[in-house]
C-alpha cells in the first residue's frame, strides 16, 4: 500500500523531470497517468474474481510482479512508449490484482482485534506515504534522479516477495463460475467513462460517444448482475451489497473524496512545475502541508472523535476541502 501511494506522488512531482529527460510532452505523461487509472478501474472487478479462481495469494504475488515490472520500466525507460506499455498497462493490471487480493488476505490471515489492527496498519501505511511521498519524491528527483525513486519501489516489492511465505492463502468457498458478460460490461462501463474523460481532457473527438458507451454499459451491468442474482448464478459483484444504506453512503463519499483529493494531487504539481516553474523539490515542499495535515488530522480524529457522529466529521471535512479548493490564489 505504501508503494501504491508513493508511486502516484512520485509520478506527479517528477512530471517536469520526466518530460525533460524523455523529450516528451506534459500531455503525454498525463495520458500515461490517466491510462494507468483507466486500466486499474476497468479490470478491478475482474482482478477480484481472478483472485477467487486462482487463489488470493497467487493473485497478490502476480499483482506485485506486475507493479514491480512497471516500476522497473520507469527506471530504465528511454521513451514514453515503454512507460505506457509497462507502467500504465502492466502496472495497472497489477494494481487491479493486488488491491482486492490484499483485502482478502488481511481478512483471511487475521481475526478479531488483530484483523482491525492489520487494517489500521495498512491505512497508516497509505497515510504515511501520502504525507512523505511529495517530499521524498521531490528530494530524490531534484538531488538524485526520478528513476531512483521507482527503483526503490522495486526494492520494497522484492523485500515483500522474499517474505511471502509468511502470508497464508485465504480460500474462496463461493461459486467458481465466471460471469463473462458481467466482466465485459464492467470493462466497457468503467473503461468508457474514464477514457471519455481522458479524451475530453486532450481535446479529442467522440467524447460524448465514449461517455455514453460507458454509461450504457454500467446500466447494463446493474441489470445483468440483478438478473444473474435472481437466477442464483455466479455474479462478478453481489448486487445485494448496494441494498445496505451504509454501504451506498460509504462508497459514495469515498468516491467523492478520491475525486477531490486525487484531482488536487495531480493538478497542483503540474501547476507548480509547468506554470510557476518550480523544481520537484519546491513542488514537494509546497504540497507537503496538505499531505502532512491530512496525516496529522487522521491521527487526531481517531483519538478525539469521542461521541461525535462519523457523518458529521465527514461533512465537516468536505466543507473544509471545498473552502480550501475554492479560495483564489494569492
Amino acid at each position: 500500500m505504501f508503494v501504491l501511494v508513493v508511486d502516484t506522488s512520485l509520478m506527479n512531482v517528477s512530471i517536469a523531470a520526466v518530460v525533460r529527460d524523455l523529450d516528451t510532452t506534459v500531455s503525454g505523461v498525463q495520458s500515461a497517468i490517466a491510462l494507468e487509472a483507466l486500466v486499474s478501474a476497468a479490470f478491478i472487478l475482474i482482478g477480484s474474481k481472478v483472485g477467487d479462481l486462482i487463489g488470493r495469494k497467487r493473485a497478490y504475488v502476480l499483482g506485485l510482479l506486475g507493479y514491480a515490472l512497471g516500476a522497473l520500466a520507469m527506471t530504465l525507460a528511454q521513451g514514453l512508449t515503454a512507460i505506457i506499455i509497462f507502467w500504465a498497462v502492466v502496472g495497472g493490471i497489477g494494481a487491479s490484482l493486488l488491491l482486492p487480493a490484499m483485502q482478502s488476505l488481511i481478512h483471511g490471515n487475521f481475526e478479531g482485534a488483530a484483523q482491525k489492527k492489520a487494517y489500521a496498519l495498512v491505512g497508516a501505511a497509505a497515510a504515511i506515504a501520502a504525507a512523505v511521498g511529495p517530499l521524498l519524491g521531490g528530494f530524490i528527483t531534484t538531488y538524485l534522479s526520478w528513476r531512483i525513486g521507482f527503483l526503490l519501489e522495486v526494492v520494497i516489492i522484492a523485500i515483500v516477495l522474499s517474505n511471502i511465505r509468511l502470508v497464508h492463502d485465504a480460500p474462496y468457498t463461493g461459486p467458481r463460475g465466471v460471469d463473462v458478460v458481467g466482466a465485459v460490461l464492467s470493462v466497457l462501463g468503467m473503461g468508457g467513462v474514464v477514457l471519455g474523460i481522458l479524451v475530453w481532457q486532450e481535446g479529442g473527438e467522440a467524447v460524448a460517444a465514449l461517455l455514453a458507451i460507458g454509461a450504457i454499459a454500467l446500466a447494463g451491468l446493474v441489470f445483468w448482475l440483478a438478473r444473474r442474482k435472481r437466477q442464483e448464478k455466479p455474479t462478478l459483484l453481489d448486487p445485494q451489497l448496494f441494498e445496505s444504506k451504509h454501504f451506498r453512503l460509504g462508497i459514495s463519499q469515498q468516491l467523492l473524496q478520491q475525486i477531490a483529493l486525487g484531482g488536487t494531487m495531480i493538478a497542483l504539481p503540474i501547476y507548480l512545475q509547468m506554470v510557476l516553474e518550480y523544481n520537484a523539490m519546491q513542488a514537494g515542499l509546497s504540497i507537503a502541508p496538505l499531505s502532512l495535515s491530512m496525516f496529522g488530522m487522521a491521527v487526531l480524529a481517531g483519538r478525539r472523535t469521542g461521541t461525535r457522529r462519523p457523518s458529521s466529521i465527514i461533512r465537516l471535512g468536505f466543507a473544509l476541502l471545498t473552502g480550501g479548493s475554492a479560495r483564489p490564489p494569492v
